[in-house]
């Protein structure tokens, strides 16, 4: 027995096939609050930034470094260059 519709199944088949493409605007988007955030919620937005790289396939060396440099300039860069 099937639990989605072909309808949800061509939305989810959609999803995936442009997934770097959405996963690049989320990043342009967490670039955009690491400019103004401090603290407490900028190691969040790192966190998550992380996670979206690790699901374009950026390798995990290039993600420790970015995330050591604590540069939102540095990422915007690497993210225009995908």
């Amino acid at each position: 027995m099937q639990d989605r519709t072909p309808y949800q199944d061509k939305i989810i088949k959609r999803y995936y096939e442009n997934r770097d493409d959405i996963m690049s605007d989320k990043l342009a988007l967490l670039v955009t609050d690491l400019y103004l955030a401090e603290g407490k919620k900028r190691q969040q937005l790192w966190k998550r930034i992380a996670v979206a790289l690790s699901n374009i396939k950026v390798p995990q060396s290039q993600i420790d470094h970015l995330i050591s440099t604590d540069d939102p300039a540095l990422l915007a860069k690497y993210i225009g260059k995908r």
